[in-house]
């Protein structure tokens, strides 16, 4: 018989997933920290702790059989007596209760998306309203995630987060403006906001798309000074945003706006509400508005349906529109979305031949845009020391996802969260090489 572990009570918090789930784990610790609990997250072997919190994906296949690894990996320490209690928390625990609790029955107890309060009661610690907003940040100081809405109003038919976390509910900009304020004051310098869908900002609290203001707010905060958008909705785009990041210094000439597909039978089947000619004549307008802006995005390829000549117009356009940044991902079919009634009928080594082929076009044109940047000088902030290096990002670059900056450190000292100017001396696909300029 299993005897509990010597270990006090610690808490270890585990996130999987996407910055949404980065930002709910710090919530969920800053609440726990206010309770009086030892709480860490992802700590190393030998401080791990004997009660783990798994915060889950459920969003495609890879990041569910990841989610379910890592909760079968902790139920299997438990039955060692090496952890005492395991609570799996997230959109993979949303969306999928009922068969959790059947399959892995020794996790002590499943949560939703929605379920905060009850995950502290059952770690032994009260939820504080008067702590919204506040959080035990896990981001490099320099930089932390604003999730400015929750959930999705649209009806894409491939994606299952509207079932793990509802409808679209925007947060007061008073609330969001307070929370920068507490983030600067603890040395944060990079807004990066974050939603399901910004462009849908403000329709529900303020009766327009409001996401100007917002930024306009959020701009004013003493010690930021970069703000960065990320996840943007292709139609009905607040081109007023892009006004403001034009006149404002501290909003990143950046934009993220995943756009999945571009052939129009296949945006039609995916209630996109978009076709070719209108996204291209969309992207057309951000970069004549916001001359010299990095736009990010996002493609699926394998969808139900798409033929080779589909593949083809998609992967025409990639060429054509040489995006600065984008990732593509293979077509998982997900249960009770509109996309899983469609056979799935790309082959999976299909899939994985597209999503390579667009990547391969996308080096060839990071590359080429990069060698361009090489003797000029960029303002980057420093997120880490690597190494021989000083790891740097120009405002053109989002943490984990874009370029990297990389920085003799033989030949500067730098601080972790200071802005520095470097001039580009060499460049590869997907990082630059630079010397700081003191």
């Amino acid at each position: 018989m299993r005897t509990k572990t010597l270990k006090k009570n610690k808490i270890n918090v585990i996130t999987l997933g996407c910055s949404k789930n980065v930002y709910d784990s710090e919530v969920l610790m800053g609440q726990l920290r206010a309770s009086g609990k030892d709480v860490e997250h992802e700590a190393p072997a030998e401080r791990e702790g004997n009660i783990i919190v798994i915060n889950t994906c459920g969003f495609i296949d890879n990041a569910k059989e990841e989610s379910v690894n890592m909760i079968l990996n902790y139920v299997d320490k438990k039955e060692q007596g090496l952890v005492d209690k395991v609570f799996v928390t997230g959109c993979l625990s949303e969306r999928y209760k009922p068969d959790l609790i059947k399959e892995i029955p020794n996790v002590d107890q499943y949560f939703g998306t929605t379920e905060l309060p009850g995950l502290l009661k059952a770690l032994g610690a009260d939820y504080r309203h008067e702590l919204l907003g506040e959080r035990l940040t896990t981001t490099p100081k320099n930089y932390a995630y604003l999730k400015i809405a929750e959930g999705c109003d649209r009806p894409c038919s491939f994606c299952a987060i509207p079932l793990m976390r509802g409808k679209h509910v925007s947060q007061p900009i008073e609330k969001l403006v307070n929370e920068a304020k507490g983030l600067a004051k603890n040395g944060v310098k990079e807004l990066i906001l974050i939603a399901q869908d910004l462009t849908y900002y403000g329709l529900d609290l303020y009766k327009k798309r409001n996401l100007a203001e917002l930024l306009e707010n959020l701009a004013a905060v003493e010690g930021i000074e970069w703000i960065r958008l990320h996840y943007a909705f292709p139609t009905g785009f607040p081109m007023d945003v892009l006004e403001l990041m034009k006149r404002e210094p501290k909003i990143c000439n950046y934009l993220d706006i995943p756009l999945q597909h571009i052939s129009d039978k296949i945006l039609k089947s995916m209630r996109r509400g978009t076709t070719q000619a209108k996204t291209t004549k969309l992207i057309n307008d951000f970069r004549e508005a916001v001359p010299g802006m990095t736009i990010r995005t996002t493609l699926i390829v394998g969808y139900p349906g798409e033929t080779e000549e589909d593949f083809q117009i998609l992967k025409n356009w990639v060429e054509e529109m040489r995006f600065e940044r984008l990732g593509c991902f293979a077509y998982s079919h997900e249960e009770n979305t509109h996309a899983y009634l469609l056979e799935d009928d790309v082959p999976a080594e299909v899939k994985q031949q597209r999503a390579n082929e667009i990547m391969e076009i996308q080096s060839q044109i990071s590359w080429e845009l990069n060698q361009e940047k090489i003797g000029q000088t960029f303002r980057c902030i420093i997120d880490r020391k690597e190494g021989a290096h000083f790891i740097g990002r120009t405002e053109f670059d989002s943490p984990d996802v874009d370029n990297e900056v990389l920085i003799d450190a033989s030949k500067a000292y730098l601080k972790t969260g200071e802005f520095v100017d470097v001039k580009i001396t060499d460049a590869a696909e997907f990082d630059l090489y630079g010397e700081a300029i003191l």
